[in-house]
């Protein structure tokens, strides 16, 4: 099989990862924007940022013959500094339309604040504007009324809900999600948010239709291989093969390609892993190595 993961940030992840993922199918992936684990206090670190994920990250990426892409957005965590978010608001509408974004986000609720509303509004109103879908992010904490009323707003400002791709769901919001017709993603974690067991009774309730599963991969405790994890589990359960292919695959390909940023035929139509490629005058496989063979060790889904 393969596999899109429509949320991992592996800016926070090594080329290990990157292995792992491509000797398990993963063919793309997409990287939204998010808090990095320590307040950014300039503008200037947002744009660096900014130009890493459609710049060497996804360079990294294709020299394991994944394809790249990402979403650029502020997040709700950083939202509360409303001078830093004024600066970051004037620095998206450049990035939203760089070739590989395909998507405004991660964006939304965090402590569910008047400043996180105020740029959520924003930002949605950036995304309906160029015609691209929107990744949110559900609060951690009171996440029904959160979704609820980000729903609220996203609605209130004009947005489609079949552009809207609205993660971290689980058993208490989906019902809801897909009945007000936005796509329901879910974050599928070893220990936290929601685990693949819960995820296969999700699919036999509510069936695969604007249903997402992703990793959210990140620098805590998470799963880089989440996505083909889960799909392993599903067939084993009995989930139907074509449910599978829509919640790991199909899906996110529909949602985000909306962009026009994103086809079917940028990977299945890829030239191949150049190992003597360079970024910025560097090279990433050391002396050309074989990245095939050293994937090898890797093709075991532990």
């Amino acid at each position: 099989m393969k596999f899109l993961d429509s949320h991992v940030h592996m800016v926070s992840r090594t080329t290990d990862d990157y292995q792992r993922m491509a000797a398990a199918g993963t063919v793309a992936i997409i990287e939204p924007s998010f808090w990095q684990g320590q307040p950014r206090t300039e503008a200037g670190s947002f744009k660096d940022y900014f130009n890493s994920l459609i710049g060497f990250e996804r360079f990294r990426a294709s020299q394991f013959g994944i394809k790249h892409y990402c979403t650029i957005g502020l997040n709700p965590k950083e939202a509360n500094n409303e001078k830093l978010a004024d600066a970051v608001m004037e620095l998206l509408p450049l990035y939203v339309c760089k070739e590989g974004v395909v998507g405004v986000g991660e964006i939304g609720f965090d402590d569910q604040t008047r400043l996180e509303e105020k740029y959520l509004r924003l930002q949605a109103r950036i995304a309906v504007e160029a015609d691209l879908p929107i990744q949110i992010h559900t609060p951690h904490r009171d996440k029904k009324a959160g979704t609820s009323r980000t729903m609220d707003v996203l609605l209130d400002a004009g947005c489609d809900p079949a552009k809207v791709i609205i993660d971290h769901n689980n058993e208490e919001t989906v019902k809801e999600v897909l009945d007000r017709g936005f796509w329901a993603a879910f974050t599928i974690y070893p220990h936290t948010k929601l685990g693949n067991l819960r995820m296969i009774e999700i699919v036999r309730e509510y069936g695969a239709e604007r249903i997402i599963i992703d990793s959210a991969a990140d620098w805590g405790i998470s799963d880089a291989l989440a996505v083909p994890k889960t799909a392993a589990l599903m067939k084993e359960a009995g989930i139907d093969m074509r449910a599978i292919e829509q919640v790991s695959y199909s899906n996110p390909l529909i949602a985000y390609g909306q962009s026009g940023q994103m086809r079917e035929t940028d990977w299945a139509d890829a030239a191949g892993i150049d190992p003597a490629a360079l970024f910025a005058g560097n090279t990433l496989l050391r002396g050309g190595q074989d990245v095939h063979e050293a994937m090898t060790k890797y093709m075991v889904i532990e």
